[in-house]
């Protein structure tokens, strides 16, 4: 299975740009989307930026992503 991850874009390089969400930090393949500035958040799918997100959008993802990640820990606190 894979996820692809809204990131921030904090610095361009060519082809490639910094990226980073909670502290991660990656480089990735901006290609698809040329237009892309620091400071946008991108969608990030096996190491390419493949759209540009509103900043909105990308909070509410990672806001989502974030809920899932501690009702599955309180999860694991259940199992019998």
């Amino acid at each position: 299975m894979c996820l692809a991850v809204p990131m921030k874009v904090e610095k361009i390089e060519g082809n490639l740009a910094v990226v980073d969400s909670a502290g991660v930090e990656a480089k990735v393949d901006i290609t698809m989307v040329p237009e892309v500035k620091v400071g946008d958040y991108v969608i990030v799918h096996a190491g390419f930026a493949i759209e540009i997100l509103k900043p909105e959008e990308a909070q509410e993802t990672l806001r989502l992503i974030e809920e899932m990640v501690e009702l599955m820990e309180e999860d694991k606190g259940e199992v019998s």
